[in-house]
């Protein structure tokens, strides 16, 4: 059984509250429950611990950033810069998330149950072990996966009615590394990218990024696998080779 210390953060200013947190953490405390939170920054940054942080509210912007290793699950809707830098643990948003969703990430993952603002996944990026891992239940705004150079970002469409189609645009502008998949109708891809069919590969990695979704948000993944996938790929590892050499 979890040790809980419970934090009300009406009314803290977001420097004091993550004071509080890091005091938690460095305590040996597991699970730290937040309630009423309105806004405050940079919840689970320079934490260093793997924490459990169940935030009861709406966190602010910079929510994980750099984080390194807890675990936040958000009980309504995140703000813009969610997992900024992350480098591992995960955040499970049982709502919408804002702008820049995973911004620069590294590794990690992110669960999002609903839908997503712009640019989610830009320039998230993987080395050797390090993958980072964007799984959003619903549609996003444009440019997503911009300058993309590693990891796995996932949309699934599920918040889409019958006969909707993703209308993000410039989907993987500057992309030159990882893929993106995309249940349902997809718009046509940008220059420097292409779509193609899943294989076998593809769909094994899909089948247990649905199935941890799932089991965060209790949606059926078989009906989720029932839908048809394509991916995005780069065409170059260097798509602004030719604009910069001579």
């Amino acid at each position: 059984m979890k040790e809980v210390v419970t934090i009300d953060a009406r009314g803290i200013f977001y420097r004091e509250l993550n004071a509080k947190l890091r005091q938690a953490a460095w305590n040996g405390t597991q699970k730290i429950e937040l309630r009423n939170v309105y806004g405050q920054r940079y919840i689970g940054t320079d934490l260093g611990k793997p924490v459990e942080i169940e935030i009861f509210g709406t966190p602010g912007n910079d929510l994980g950033a750099f984080m390194d290793g807890p675990k936040i699950i958000v009980h309504g809707n995140a703000q813009d810069g969610c997992g900024n830098t992350m480098n591992s643990g995960e955040i499970i948003i049982h709502g919408h998330a804002g702008d820049i969703l995973g911004l620069s990430a590294r590794g990690g993952k992110i669960f999002v149950r609903e839908d997503v603002g712009y640019r989610a996944g830009i320039h998230m990026k993987e080395y050797k072990e390090k993958k980072p891992v964007l799984v959003i239940g619903g549609t996003a705004q444009d440019y997503l996966g911009e300058y993309m150079a590693g990891g796995v970002l996932i949309l699934l469409g599920m918040t889409l009615g019958e006969g909707q189609s993703h209308r993000a645009k410039y989907v993987g502008t500057g992309m030159h590394g990882g893929v993106i998949y995309e249940r349902g109708e997809i718009l046509a891809p940008v220059n420097g990218t292409k779509i193609m069919e899943v294989g076998k590969r593809d769909l094994k990695t899909i089948e247990g990024l649905v199935n941890e979704y799932c089991s965060h948000f209790g949606a059926d993944p078989k009906e989720i696998m029932a839908g048809k996938f394509k991916k995005i790929l780069p065409i170059s590892k260097r798509p602004y080779e030719k604009l910069y050499s001579h």
